[in-house]
C-alpha cells in the first residue's frame, strides 16, 4: 500500500530525533526534506532511496507548498513509501495537514512521527525553562507573521499575558513586535534570541524588549531563530551569574564612615 510518512526531524541537532523516525527513514523509497531538517539524517536512508530538497522555511522556498503536494502524489505513483522530513514537529507550523489531505485524496495511507519542536528544545538547550514555579504558569508558541506577511494578531494577546512567549519566524518583524510588547508595559521584560539552535552554528543574544532589536542588528541575527520573551530568560546561566556577581560586588563595597 502506498503511504506518506511525515517525520519530525527535531530542532537541528541530528541526535535529537526519535528511534521510530530513524526506523522509518531507513525504509523510505523517497525522502522530501525541508531546509530546517539536518541533512546528516539522510545518512539513514538506504542506497536506493531518492532524496530531494524542497526548501520550506521563512525566506527559503525552493518549492511552493502546491508543488510539494504534487511531488508527493507523483512519487507515490512509482514508489510505495514517501517520507516528508520536516524540521521540528510536523504539526507545529509545519503545514502537515495540507500534505495529509493531498495524500488521502490520492488514496495513500498516512502516518505521522512526532518530532521535538524547536519552540521547546532550543530554549531548553540554552537552559532557559519555559515555565518556572513562582515566575510564570504557562507559555505561548506563536508565529510572528501570517500567510499575508502581517504580524499575527495573537502577538497582541500574548503581549498582555504573564506567560512566556516563544515566537517563531519573526526576525523580519522583530522591531514592530517588540513595540507591541512595550505598548503593554513590557519594555523591561527579558528577551533571548537563539539562532540555529542546537546546531554547531548556534548563536544567542539576550536583552530586554526595549533594546533587543538594536542588539540583534549589531550581532547580525537572522532566521532561523527562536525569540523568547519572559522573565524566565533571566534564568539563563550567564544572566544568573551576572546577577550574583553584581550582588556580591555590592556586598563587598566598603561602608562609608558616619
Amino acid at each position: 500500500m502506498r503511504k506518506l510518512i511525515l517525520i519530525g526531524a527535531g530542532p537541528g541537532d541530528p541526535e535529537l530525533i526519535t528511534i521510530k523516525a530513524i526506523r522509518q527513514l531507513k525504509q523510505a523509497d523517497v525522502i522530501l526534506y525541508d531546509a530546517l531538517a539536518n541533512e546528516e539524517l539522510l545518512a539513514y536512508a538506504k542506497a536506493s532511496c531518492i532524496t530531494q530538497f524542497v526548501g520550506k522555511r521563512y525566506g527559503c522556498h525552493a518549492l511552493s507548498q502546491e508543488e510539494i503536494n504534487t511531488l508527493i502524489v507523483e512519487y507515490s505513483q512509482k514508489y510505495n513509501t514517501i517520507v516528508r522530513l520536516k524540521g521540528g514537529d510536523p504539526f507545529v507550523f509545519g503545514r502537515a495537514q495540507e500534505e495529509i489531505e493531498t495524500a488521502r485524496a490520492a488514496g495513500m495511507q498516512v502516518e505521522l512521527v512526532p518530532g521535538i519542536s524547536s519552540a521547546l528544545a532550543v530554549p531548553a538547550a540554552q537552559m532557559i525553562p519555559l515555565t518556572c514555579r513562582g515566575i510564570n504558569e504557562s507559555f505561548w508558541v506563536t508565529t510572528g507573521t501570517t500567510r499575508s506577511g502581517e504580524i499575527s494578531n495573537d502577538i497582541q494577546l500574548a503581549a498582555q499575558s504573564s506567560a512566556t512567549v516563544i515566537i517563531l519566524m519573526a526576525m523580519s518583524k522583530l522591531e514592530a513586535i517588540m513595540d507591541i510588547f512595550s505598548s503593554y508595559g513590557k519594555a523591561d521584560t527579558a528577551v533571548a534570541i537563539i539562532q540555529n539552535g542546537t546546531t554547531k552554528e548556534e548563536k544567542m543574544i539576550t536583552g530586554s524588549v526595549k533594546d533587543i532589536f538594536f542588539k540583534a542588528e549589531n550581532e547580525n541575527m537572522s532566521n532561523p531563530a527562536i525569540i523568547v520573551v519572559g522573565d524566565v530568560v533571566k534564568l539563563h546561566p550567564s544572566l544568573v551569574r551576572t546577577a550574583v556577581e553584581e550582588q556580591t560586588k555590592g556586598q563587598l563595597q566598603p561602608r562609608q564612615s558616619l
